[in-house]
């Protein structure tokens, strides 16, 4: 009877000390919640989080793919709630709002001690610093847009690329035709993108020939002659040229693709992640240069990408982990496969990129003037709904240039 009660306490200490043991290693376990989108939904993250998790055992990654549309919305929701991400990807004109809200964690004592801190461009870590001296975002990658041309149109019609603003309105008028004798338009030279993100459009060519948010002193310069001057050209390329299709008020990201692989446009704007598919519908008949310039140089938007750990996360340290894995040369390389960008490092410069060579040079050739949105906490409201709803009104005759750039300049002076 003994030997039974002793046989029995020691297997119910052994059942304690494995329940005990699991229960220490669940508790162990650090999860990092991450968010991420990508313009193609297929893309896979799998294999890079299977390559972390295999290197940093205990650390798991929740990854969750949120659709492009209701993204930052939704990352405001969750930081002000106290609820976001461990990590998430985030835009450059973001970085105020959220710097302002307390959301972000400073990462300057963690990149001090990261070892890959030097192989990333220091033009880079230069842009994506806070105004505040502080460095609260991890470079994920590059994206510097450029022009797109259709090669085919263009050779059509004895056409070279444009230099100037007003090189580009004359080839953009060329371009814009009635190709099959109804007498209506069917091709149009310049796909402008009127609905949101199309500030890039805007940006390349009225903050080059004028205008600027702020002036030397500080002032809101964006209601100047000279701005709304600037404004007038880039409007009337819609209004009073009709160089670009009819849908240009709404046409958003699918749109302004579309009509360039089926042909309703000849030139748009985009960058490096549209050139897979552009190249796979098309092939040679497409190619890219840097923007024009305009009466006060060039301007093209560094429409970045980059992670930020925030300060409500429990793990800062496997959230860092995370975050500077993925700006790791090897694994950043990887990345940009997947999501089709430039990357950061600079021992991955001289990657071999095939037959989408000519967009990696274009982008390139605009690095040297790609330029950033003010890093001012109305910069993404500005971007969201501010610009989109006013650019619409103007190009729907509704309010004028004037109007618009006052708009604008109300919402900074706020």
């Amino acid at each position: 009877m003994r030997r039974t009660i002793a046989i029995g306490l020691v297997l119910l200490l052994v059942a304690s000390t494995a329940v005990f043991a699991s229960g220490a290693q669940e508790q162990e376990e650090e999860v990092v919640r991450f968010w991420y989108h990508f313009d193609d939904p297929e893309t896979a993250l799998n294999p890079l989080i299977e390559k972390f998790e295999s290197e940093n055992p205990g650390i798991r990654i929740e990854a969750e793919r949120v659709p492009w549309d209701a993204y930052y919305q939704r990352l405001l929701t969750a930081a002000a709630a106290g609820d976001p991400p461990d990590v998430a990807q985030v835009k450059l004109w973001w970085q105020p709002q959220l710097v302002e809200m307390g959301a972000l964690l400073p990462l300057d004592d963690y990149i001090a001690d990261w070892d890959g801190k030097d192989d990333v461009y220091p033009r880079v870590w230069e842009l994506t610093r806070h105004s505040d001296g502080q460095q609260y975002y991890m470079p994920l990658q590059m994206v510097v847009l450029y022009m797109y041309y259709r090669v085919d149109h263009f050779d059509e019609l004895g056409l070279s690329i444009p230099e100037t603003r007003e090189e580009f309105l004359e080839v953009a008028q060329a371009l814009t035709r009635d190709t099959d004798g109804d007498g209506e338009t069917d091709v149009y030279g310049f796909g402008i993108r009127g609905a949101r993100g199309g500030h890039d459009w805007w940006g390349s060519f009225v903050l080059s020939s004028g205008a600027e948010f702020f002036d030397d002193n500080g002032n809101v310069a964006l209601a100047t002659p000279e701005a709304i001057a600037a404004n007038e050209w880039f409007l009337d390329l819609y209004r009073e040229h009709g160089v670009s299709p009819p849908t240009t008020p709404s046409d958003g990201f699918r749109e302004i693709v579309a009509n360039m692989q089926n042909g309703t446009t000849a030139m748009t704007i985009h960058h490096i992640g549209s050139a897979a598919d552009m190249h796979a519908a098309l092939g040679e008949k497409i190619s890219a240069f840097p923007v024009p310039e305009g009466t006060d140089g060039r301007w093209t938007s560094f429409g970045d990408e980059e992670n930020a750990v925030f300060a409500e996360t429990d793990n800062p340290d496997a959230a860092f982990k995370w975050a500077a894995f993925l700006a790791e040369a090897e694994n950043n390389a990887i990345w940009q496969k997947s999501s089709g960008q430039v990357s950061i490092n600079i021992s991955n410069e001289d990657q071999d990129h095939g037959e989408l060579e000519r967009f990696y040079a274009a982008t390139s050739a605009s690095t040297p003037f790609a330029g950033v949105l003010p890093a001012h906490p109305g910069t993404a409201e500005f971007v969201e709904s501010v610009w989109p709803a006013a650019t619409q009104r103007a190009f729907l005759g509704e309010i004028s240039s004037r109007k618009m750039m006052e708009t604008f300049a109300e919402h900074f002076s706020e």
